[in-house]
């Protein structure tokens, strides 16, 4: 291993009512994949500090004092056990969190955290995830995010969450995976004794987008296309709203995600697709129509391309049928 580990770092939101024993363990946990990590001389690491109110407050007043934060590849905001400040978050906090989102941040929340996350807009018009005991309240509050609670857990890229009390663990694994390998999460499954067997079938081929690259336009390009890769989207849409010539906009957007626009938006389909296909029982042809494909037979062709599966065979080899 080297000297010099790459460090995904990682902020937990302790906000006041926060359940102790999901910051503490999601802490734990990545510590523990640590190990795995310098065990298997797999050069990512964890690193991982809790953010209280007062140390948000803080750091944005050092923000206004021209002092740039850190960056964090990941804000976790967890679940409530007690009181109902996630009902109503701080301004401070909300800023906090839509200042690194802007970054490139992953932000990711497990059960009512979907409600400090849904807070600063950054999931209208969005799929989330949420407790269902919570689901009634959090659709009145939030009509415009596009609640899922037969799901789980919900990878949109740059944003992720997670439904009930102990959906932290989910969250903890899907991290990890993500971040590291997923070898790594089935062998931390192993040592805390959690079943992650039917998690292995999100791991293929599933498209992660780069965020972190310091590029502030191209991310904002990517946010929309997170949310409106269902639409008709065009080079010169993107570029519209980048407020760059075409040229350019590509020569930025190959330099900072590794893909062509058209690239990106095809596998960003596609893992919308795969998603759809083990989690629901719509056809194909249906799927095709609602992630932004109207020749169903031409996205037929392009998914076994890329994945290497016929639709069928995929959901077969998955779902079991």
């Amino acid at each position: 291993m080297t000297n010099h580990p790459s460090l995904i770092k990682i902020g937990i939101i302790n906000y006041p009512g926060a359940m102790q024993s999901a910051v503490q363990g999601l802490k734990e946990m990545f510590l523990l994949a640590n190990e795995i990590c310098q065990q298997r001389e797999i050069e990512q690491l964890f690193s991982i500090e809790l953010y209280d109110i007062a140390t948000i407050q803080q750091s944005m007043a050092d923000i206004k004092s021209n002092k740039k934060p850190s960056l964090l590849q990941v804000i976790l905001i967890p679940p409530n056990i007690v009181g109902e400040y996630y009902l109503s978050p701080e301004q401070q906090l909300k800023n906090w969190i839509l200042l690194h989102h802007a970054r490139g941040t992953v932000v990711c929340s497990a059960c009512a955290g979907a409600f400090i996350l849904a807070s600063t807009c950054l999931l209208k018009n969005r799929q989330a995830t949420t407790h269902w005991k919570l689901a009634s309240q959090f659709s009145l509050e939030y009509p415009q995010v596009r609640l899922d609670i037969n799901k789980i857990l919900i990878n949109d890229g740059d944003i992720i969450t997670a439904a009930g009390l102990m959906s932290w663990i989910d969250l903890g694994l899907e991290l990890v995976a993500q971040f590291t390998h997923p070898s790594v999460m089935r062998q931390l499954g192993k040592y805390l004794i959690v079943d992650t067997g039917l998690r292995e079938q999100r791991y293929y081929q599933s498209f992660y987008p780069k965020l972190d690259h310091g590029d502030s336009v191209i991310l904002k390009a990517q946010h929309y296309l997170q949310a409106h890769f269902h639409g008709p989207i065009t080079v010169t849409t993107l570029s519209t709203l980048s407020c760059l010539t075409n040229r350019t906009f590509l020569r930025r957007f190959m330099k900072a995600t590794g893909l062509k626009p058209t690239q990106y938006l095809q596998r960003l389909r596609i893992q919308k697709a795969c998603d759809l296909i083990e989690t629901t029982n719509e056809t194909f042809e249906a799927i095709s129509l609602k992630i932004g494909y109207q020749d169903t037979s031409a996205f037929r062709k392009i998914f076994l391309n890329v994945i290497g599966l016929t639709p069928r065979d995929f959901k077969n080899r998955f779902t079991g049928g």
